[in-house]
């Protein structure tokens, strides 16, 4: 087992600059990238492999585009590796474990060393300064402690930034409201969903959420449209930023809205290569052009991951408020929760942009698939708001839902609206779909 670290290489694990120059990233990615592909080769048997199968090595990288030459990693060779089969130390090395939230298969285990931590710490303290936290500050983290990465993550970064961090995790909404409301807080950090059943709390307790001390709130972990940004900013009178992050990356910290801008995520591009790729295809497209996130980890000891494929739908813009990092926008979907009905690709963050747009839904839905005869179809279940709920379905406002949809997107639904209160909130990643089409075989 080959124990080189980055050090090593005289690319030093410091916390570069966010407004370096563009032409100093790529020095430094360069450098990074070497190091980071051999490093892998030379301690993970997956990688050996599978560089070996496509036939390169290391050395055939001299700039930064030799890096469409290796081969993708995708989350199944995490799964086939479970548990420690990634890993690039030896588990005494190890100085945490965290495994990814998915609820089928094998979960993916990742480990960090004592520098990844120090790494992610100060990757999410430069997060939390990005999108307007200060040293002082106190933070609500309603993210989800334990195996998934982002209470942890979020925690250590506002420690690092000097902040008081409230680790109230998720659940017990009405718990959350009162801290909010005793501790007054200035920032919050959850998952977007679970922030508008924090919302509906407020109003269930008869309080203003508008009178609230949040000024700032840091969303992610899930897909959300600038619909519900503006939901969430009107609600409570906050400045609401987008995080983005994977476990099998690093967790949260990956990339960052700008709270200057806030005009897509800039990539710490110091720690992360981004590529946007062709999800059918595998070709890397030029920046500007929609396609799948793919990322090299440039700076990771215990679990270096190579050209892992996110599935996240984006594409990559010049940057702004951080000029030397490329920004991504806001993520659309994912190439393998993309609902394809009829010949026609539909994102659930599609859906949710008109719901907001409707003025009468809560922004609390679901969508239901199903198929009659041959056919597949597709239900809307979305909650009306306390004001407009006529006790009655609001079968006009169904209606001209339906063909909103059918306007905009190209297809025929079904929509539902029900009552108040009666969508199953998720304390963590809101659940959209639920595919109840038979299975093949």
């Amino acid at each position: 087992m080959n124990s080189m670290s980055l050090a090593d290489t005289g690319q030093t694990l410091f916390d570069l600059d966010e407004h370096a120059s563009v032409d100093e990233i790529r020095s430094l990615q360069t450098g990074r990238l070497a190091w980071s592909l051999r490093y892998a080769y030379e301690n993970v048997s997956h990688y050996r492999r599978a560089f070996d199968a496509k036939g390169v090595h290391p050395d055939d990288f001299r700039n930064l585009s030799d890096l469409s030459m290796f081969p993708f990693t995708v989350k199944t060779d995490l799964r086939d590796n479970y548990p420690f089969g990634m890993f690039a130390v030896p588990r005494e090395q190890l100085a945490r474990i965290h495994g990814s939230s998915g609820t089928t298969g094998k979960p993916v285990v990742v480990g960090y060393t004592a520098n990844d931590l120090s790494t992610w710490s100060g990757l999410m303290a430069r997060s939390i300064r990005a999108a307007g936290g200060r040293p002082g500050m106190m933070l609500h983290n309603a993210y989800g402690y334990g195996l998934f990465t982002g209470g942890l993550g979020a925690h250590q970064g506002a420690e690092r930034l000097g902040c008081a961090v409230v680790p109230m995790s998720g659940g017990m909404t009405a718990r959350q409201v009162q801290l909010i409301t005793d501790f007054k807080p200035e920032m919050i950090m959850v998952t977007p969903s679970y922030m508008l059943s924090i919302l509906d709390e407020f109003r269930k307790q008869g309080l203003d959420p508008r009178a609230s001390s949040l000024k700032y709130g840091i969303f992610g972990a899930e897909p959300w449209t600038n619909a519900m940004r503006r939901e969430i900013e009107e609600a409570f009178d906050l400045e609401a930023t987008d995080i983005y992050g994977l476990s099998e990356l690093i967790g949260p910290g990956v990339a960052q809205e700008c709270i200057e801008s806030k005009d897509g995520l800039h990539i710490w591009e110091d720690h992360f290569y981004p590529e946007i790729i062709d999800p059918h295809t595998g070709e890397v497209l030029p920046d500007g052009e929609m396609g799948e996130l793919v990322f090299t980890s440039l700076s990771k000891e215990a679990f270096p991951v190579v050209r892992y494929r996110t599935r996240d739908l984006t594409r990559l813009l010049p940057g702004t408020a951080r000029p030397g990092m490329r920004r991504m926008e806001k993520v659309t979907g994912r190439s393998d929760d993309m609902m394809i009905l009829r010949g026609v690709n539909v994102f659930p963050t599609q859906i949710e942009e008109l719901l907001l747009a409707s003025g009468w839904c809560s922004g609390q839905f679901s969508i239901e698939l199903s198929r009659e005869g041959r056919m597949d179809c597709m239900t809307i279940i979305a909650e009306a708001r306390d004001h407009v709920w006529d006790g009655a379905g609001m079968r006009a406002h169904a209606t001209t839902f339906v063909e909103r949809v059918k306007e905009t997107i190209g297809l025929t639904t079904k929509v539902v609206v029900i009552a108040p209160g009666t969508v199953e909130r998720s304390e963590g990643k809101a659940k959209r779909i639920v595919d109840k089409r038979p299975r093949p075989g």
